[in-house]
């Protein structure tokens, strides 16, 4: 294992024993949900992949380590952190040199994964091509780390906010199998249906599983994108999800808003617009995620 890994005692003994383990993100704790959500989601979400079978394991930079599973007590310092960085590719190496907590997002949770030797990532949904990037040329570096780095990642497919048609466009341009669990149409986070059909579509967590070992089999770089709806009692369907964010992207270019800031600005404005139910289905969401990931871990002998 690299030297700049941590794991927790629950992780290094699962790695031991060679349970399956569940790669979870930490900036949905630290820019994704106010306090005091966030640390009950963390520990829900946590719950929903020891019930399945699995070991949790919520990874996050802090003293210059890559800590991949974090105790409660870390995982309540975690929340209530001010100023830590959101990072990315890019960033991860600067956070660790410095000494600094750092959150990771999709594309930094699967490397540090990868880097411990765990092959599933549970979370709420992936970055891409965001609305407008054609003047602003604002992609999320979650899709070529999709193309690069071996970890299948299980989400509600990609954030609502964000071109899904260009994003997918992307996804297949990098080679980037995308499967639709148990349904074709491929989800937009808050809304099981975006209006678009998923590239690929499987039933079961076995399925997917030996999908991701034919990859590694064919010598084929990067991962794949496990698209996993809602359940249908947390929806909020399209139609009535689309217009609040048309609002909040034009409320966001209204302040100047960009780069990082964007997706945390519109998040918030959508949950004020929608009285809080965003969030209460962006946690009914990472749940789920997290139910599917774990099933499939304990397929893959992950």
């Amino acid at each position: 294992m690299h030297d700049l890994i941590q794991p927790g005692a629950e992780v290094a003994d699962a790695m031991a024993a060679g349970k399956p383990i569940v790669a979870l993100e930490s900036t949905i704790i630290t820019h994704g949900m106010p306090w005091p959500q966030n640390l009950e989601t963390a520990r829900a979400v946590e719950e929903e992949v020891r019930a399945a079978g699995a070991v949790p394991a919520t990874i996050a930079v802090m003293g210059g380590k890559i800590r991949v599973g974090l105790d409660d007590a870390d995982l309540e310092a975690l929340a209530q952190s001010k100023d830590v960085w959101k990072l990315s590719r890019a960033d991860l190496p600067a956070a660790l040199a410095q000494g600094v907590t750092g959150a990771t997002t999709v594309a930094a949770t699967m490397i540090c994964a990868h880097l411990a030797g765990i092959r599933v990532f549970a979370t709420g949904g992936i970055g891409g091509v965001h609305r407008g990037a054609e003047e602003s040329f604002d992609i999320s570096a979650d899709l070529h780390e999709l193309a690069r780095t071996p970890v299948t990642v299980v989400a509600a497919g990609a954030k609502a906010i964000l071109d899904i048609d260009k994003t997918l466009e992307v996804l297949e341009t990098l080679g980037v199998p995308v499967i639709a669990y148990g349904q074709a149409a491929f989800p937009a986070f808050w809304s099981r249906d975006s209006g678009r059909t998923a590239p690929l579509r499987m039933e079961s967590p076995a399925a997917i599983a030996a999908e991701a070992r034919m990859r590694a089999a064919l010598g084929l770089s990067g991962g794949q994108l496990v698209a996993n709806p809602v359940p249908e009692a947390n929806e909020i369907p399209r139609d009535v999800m689309e217009p609040l964010i048309t609002e909040a992207l034009t409320a966001a270019e209204a302040e100047g808003v960009t780069g990082k800031a964007v997706t945390p600005f519109l998040l918030q404005h959508l949950f004020e617009a929608t009285d809080g139910r965003t969030l209460e289905t962006n946690i009914a969401l990472v749940r789920n995620n997290a139910r599917l990931a774990a099933a499939i871990a304990r397929d893959s002998g992950a």
